[in-house]
């Protein structure tokens, strides 16, 4: 399968590794957002750029009728139009905040636990993200979703960033140096607290994840997520 690259970073260089281990070849590499590019030679694509690249990144794929799947965050606000556009050109996209195999198991785990705690009102929930000092959103996407679960099964009804209050869910976000990501949810009352965590050890997780989703999308048609790739739910 060939394979384009749209964001030439740590994660995509990850990416590659992977990918030719897998014996993929790598059609194509975008470093920069405003490199001029085509995917002539491309099965499918890979977006881990910046969000100020991502919605331009995934729109030339898909006027390309190129699979393009995305892990760049800090760019959803448009993620509804990027569905619409997809939707007009026939084509096919998958997003994921988090494509490690480990995090989206973790995702069930907290929506089954957020369902168990939704009958008790002592208990706060608060999410805590910690990722490198190079990472350029916060909080991180998979923070969101995180949340996103959560709300969609208890009475709150958003989230915060640092600042607690009573009818939303704090995320804190920290940085330092090395972090390749770790997520963890608590539930604390006066009585007691109840927590799960997911720590990743590197990139490599991220990037296998990546390259399965952007195997088993090729020849596809539609809007999928990771939960299509993994067969969960």
């Amino acid at each position: 399968m060939n394979i384009a690259l749209l964001g030439y970073g740590k994660m995509g260089k990850s990416i590659e590794e992977i990918a030719l281990k897998r014996n993929h070849i790598i059609c194509l590499k975008v470093s920069e957002p405003d490199d001029e590019f085509n995917f002539s030679e491309c099965d499918v694509a890979i977006d881990f750029s910046v969000p100020s690249a991502a919605e331009t990144n995934i729109k030339k794929a898909l006027d390309a009728n190129i699979p393009v799947i995305s892990g760049t965050t800090g760019w959803l606000d448009n993620y509804s139009s990027i569905v619409n556009y997809c939707n007009v050109k026939n084509g096919t996209f998958l997003y994921a905040s988090n494509f490690s195999l480990g995090v989206n198991i973790f995702f069930e785990i907290n929506k089954q636990l957020s369902k168990l705690m939704s009958g008790h009102k002592d208990y706060s929930v608060s999410i805590e993200e910690i990722h490198h000092t190079q990472k350029l959103d916060a909080p991180s996407g998979t923070a969101i979703s995180l949340a996103e679960q959560i709300i969609e099964n208890t009475d709150y009804d958003g989230w915060v960033l640092q600042n607690a209050t009573k009818d939303k869910i704090t995320i804190e976000a920290i940085r330092i140096e090395g972090v390749p990501g770790t997520h963890e949810i608590s539930y604390d009352s006066e009585i007691d607290s109840i927590q799960i965590k997911h720590t990743a050890h590197s990139r490599k997780g991220f990037a296998l994840g990546a390259v399965i989703a952007a195997e088993w999308i090729k020849d596809k048609k539609g809007i999928f997520t990771m939960k299509d790739v993994l067969n969960i739910g």
